[in-house]
């Protein structure tokens, strides 16, 4: 509010003038935003200085100039710096007794000021001058901002209300005018009743102090709660809809990060899928490797047993040889044979008994073998089948994520054709709102249009009803003059005459009254009738407005009927999850199985390693104690 002082001082020496320290003192009183100078005596300088400000202010938004005592010359001027100004919302001009030019300027600030939503004129004289007030008029008709407009005691005549009439028909954004204490009378009433219907924005109208009958009062206030009705069933839809729309909005976000999270966690597993599929295919290279080992091992047990039958052989032929030493022997030393019979005889049993032992540890070794063989055939089939069983659990992953995949698209799918189920009903329903309050706003307002040309004809017969009333008056006064020129002239038989006459016309006039009387009544009896069907209208009206309510409510539980089933398909969605991750814990289960098996496998063939390395290095060491302990090593001959 300093720099708002300074620019005004600023501005003022630039004019030449001196600025006016009332001024300068309410300036620095006043708070942020509002600019008060009630009751100040402005000058035409400082109206110029503030209409120079107030076109480049832009942090006054309420602006009160009440009783200032404003020249037309400096309400011009600080007008004229208002029309280009978008801050200002609340203007107050009242007692400044403006007049033609003021409201000229009123008017040019109408058509171009787009900020302004409360004017207050009150105790001034806008209506004297017709044709600017007329401009006035005008320019309110085309202004769309102005929200509250205060026209009290400003003489306006029922020419004046016309004009207010016509620009109220043209205007949309007015809602409060107050007109009390002025002259608008009879005419200018029913101007502005007959301009209501047109104009639906409207909701509070005064006009107090202006002789205006009652019943255009009474027609007035129907029409204003009439609008305060429209305007509150307006805003109420308006809020409802917004609320309908937020809901729509929240829902639909809320399924788009439930689908993004949904295919998230599907290509995480999907990821998964992939990197087990991985880690399966390596421990399967990795376990025929191992079983690739066994065979290699296999292979070299069974060169060592070639070996060893080999070994035996070679054993048998040095057998022969020493039998046929042997031979030789008994032929060159027959002599010795005999003494030596009983000790050969049993060294050939106890020889005999070690060849039949080694016969049948050889039989039992073959044996082995070849059960070691059948193992081993065993194991390879065992390795077969987890090879297939492996192929097949490749199989059902593959066809998991195919079908995983193909109820992810029947999800979107549905998903998508329930949000266009849901918009689809959405826009009917608001398209069936639409057109059911376009009819009722339509018959209202012709059942308006037909009661206001019943009550303008029911008020012309009233008025013929008083202008006869009064001839019958006339008729009265005229007859008891007859009967005092009667009575001054008795001796006038002509005047006696006449005096007849006119009694036979009063007579007739008499029946005429009467005969009007009935006819009053019975208009009357009409008016109360037709208020009594207004009424009705209005209760059936009331019953339609709350029949659509119920058809709303209707509407709002079948919305919530549509939330329902979008929360059904996300429980469906998160049953489908559930059943996925429940399917790859079952398949990760399966696989952990798989790896045990393999791994007691891995043992159990460690162990018949280990078995047939005993084996054979037991059968070596008793293939060597056997050839080392031969008693035909100890009688071969020396070389």
């Amino acid at each position: 509010m300093e720099e708002f002082r300074r620019t005004y001082s600023r501005l003022c020496k630039e004019s030449g003038a001196e600025p006016q320290e009332t001024v300068l003192q309410q300036m620095h009183q006043l708070p942020q935003g509002r600019l008060d100078l009630a009751t100040q005596s402005l000058t035409v300088d400082t109206c110029r200085a503030l209409g120079k400000l107030l076109q480049k202010e832009a942090l006054l938004t309420e602006l009160i100039l009440s009783d200032c005592m404003l020249s037309e010359e400096g309400a011009v001027l600080l007008l004229q710096g208002l029309c280009v100004n978008t801050i200002v919302r609340f203007l107050d001009l009242k007692g400044n007794n403006l007049r033609a030019s003021g409201a000229e300027a009123l008017a040019k600030l109408l058509r171009q000021n787009k900020s302004i939503q409360s004017l207050t004129l009150e105790w001034n004289s806008l209506g004297t001058w017709e044709e600017a007030f007329a401009a006035f008029c005008g320019a309110l008709a085309a202004n769309g901002a102005l929200r509250q407009l205060d026209l009290r005691n400003n003489q306006i005549t029922h020419k004046g209300a016309e004009e207010l009439a016509l620009a109220l028909k043209s205007n949309t954004s007015l809602q409060q005018l107050d007109l009390r204490w002025n002259h608008i009378g009879l005419l200018g009433g029913r101007a502005l009743v007959n301009c209501l219907p047109s104009n639906r924005t409207l909701w509070k109208l005064e006009l107090a102090g202006n002789s205006i009958p009652g019943d255009i009062l009474r027609a007035v206030e129907q029409a204003m709660d009439h609008n305060q009705d429209r305007q509150t069933a307006f805003r109420e839809s308006q809020a409802r809809a917004h609320v309908l729309s937020k809901e729509v909005r929240h829902l639909r976000e809320e399924k788009s990060k439930q689908f993004l999270d949904l295919m998230e966690t599907i290509d995480r597993q999907r990821e998964e899928m992939v990197r087990s599929s991985k880690a399966s295919a390596a421990r399967v290279g990795q376990l025929q490797e191992a079983l690739n080992e066994r065979h290699s091992i296999i292979n070299a047990l069974k060169a060592k047993l070639q070996m060893a039958e080999a070994a035996l052989a070679l054993s048998e032929q040095k057998a022969q040889d020493l039998g046929e030493l042997l031979a030789t022997a008994e032929q060159e030393q027959r002599s010795l044979a005999q003494r030596q019979a009983k000790e050969h005889r049993l060294e050939q049993q106890e020889a005999a008994e070690r060849e039949s032992k080694l016969l049948r540890d050889l039989s039992a070794a073959s044996e082995k073998n070849l059960l070691l063989q059948n193992q081993v055939d065993e194991l390879e089939r065992k390795v077969k089948s987890q090879q297939d069983q492996l192929f097949l659990t490749r199989q059902e992953l593959t066809s998991t994520a195919a079908e995983l995949k193909m109820r992810a698209v029947q999800a979107e799918e549905r998903l998508e054709l329930e949000k266009k189920r849901s918009r689809q009903s959405l826009e009917d329903a608001e398209h069936l709102r639409f057109k059911e309050v376009e009819h009722m706003t339509r018959h209202l307002e012709e059942s308006e249009r037909a009661m206001q040309e019943r009550v303008q004809r029911l008020e012309a017969a009233r008025l013929s009803l008083e202008e006869q009333q009064h001839l019958a008056h006339l008729e009265e006064k005229l007859r008891l003059l007859a009967q005092a020129r009667d009575e001054a002239q008795s001796a006038c038989l002509q005047q006696k005459q006449v005096v007849a006459d006119a009694q036979a016309r009063a007579s007739q006039f008499g029946r005429q009254v009467e005969s009007l009387r009935r006819r009053l009544e019975e208009l009357q009896q009409e008016l109360s009738n037709k208020d009594q069907e207004k009424v009705a209208e209005v209760t059936r009206v009331r019953l339609e407005l709350q029949e659509q309510n119920g058809r709303l409510q209707a509407e709002l539980t079948a919305q919530e009927a549509l939330k329902e089933k979008a929360a059904a398909l996300e429980r469906q969605l998160k049953v489908i999850a559930s059943d996925h991750r429940e399917a790859l814990l079952d398949r990760e289960s399966e696989n952990a199985s798989l790896r045990e098996k393999l791994r007691l496998k891995q043992a159990e063939i460690a162990r018949i390693r280990d078995e047939e390395a005993q084996r054979a290095s037991f059968l070596q060491n008793a293939v060597l104690a056997y050839v080392q302990g031969s008693p035909l090593r100890t009688l071969s001959p020396q070389k």
